[in-house]
């Protein structure tokens, strides 16, 4: 097993025991969808999953791609970057289940920085900016369910290029 494929095990497995401490089941589709959200490089749409997974499912269709990244979004383990209408892993969730907030209830600011050249996405965790969003939010008088924000622009790989 490559170094790669041995640490995207050992994130599935703290990602099925955070469900399991939450009551919730990490099944094998489940754990086959995550993995290969986190298995991507780049965010990942769900016709693109539908695609990986009928290599090994033959029968799949939308709706079991989509109960899925559902499932996985609400537990916290995936994040929707709504911009390109794609799916990435929750770092926080993967690699540090017991400080993460997400899921069950539970959010943490996320902002999301996209590249507009290679198509990356990178998820940062930035208080202050959710605390700016949350006063200017309160001082307009709203009452928000959930708030992402989604930066464009060129990720430093692709800037040193364009220098």
């Amino acid at each position: 097993m490559s170094a790669t494929a041995a640490m995207t095990e050992a994130s599935l497995d703290r990602a099925a025991a955070l469900c399991a401490r939450r009551g919730a089941q990490l099944t094998a589709l489940r754990r086959q969808v995550l993995g290969l959200v986190i298995g991507s490089d780049q965010p990942v749409g769900a016709y693109a999953l539908l695609d990986r997974l009928r290599e090994s499912r033959a029968g799949a269709a939308p709706p079991t791609v989509y109960r899925a990244l559902d499932f996985l979004v609400e537990q916290g383990l995936i994040h929707k970057v709504e911009r390109l209408n794609a799916f990435i892993g929750c770092i926080d969730a993967l690699d540090h289940p017991d400080d993460c907030d997400c899921g069950e209830a539970h959010d943490h600011p996320h902002q999301f920085l996209i590249c507009r050249r290679c198509g990356t996405a990178m998820e940062i965790s930035d208080p202050g900016v959710a605390l700016a969003l949350s006063r200017a939010v309160r001082a307009a008088g709203f009452t928000p369910a959930r708030a992402t924000v989604e930066v464009e622009g060129l990720c430093a790989a692709c800037a040193r290029g364009a220098a």
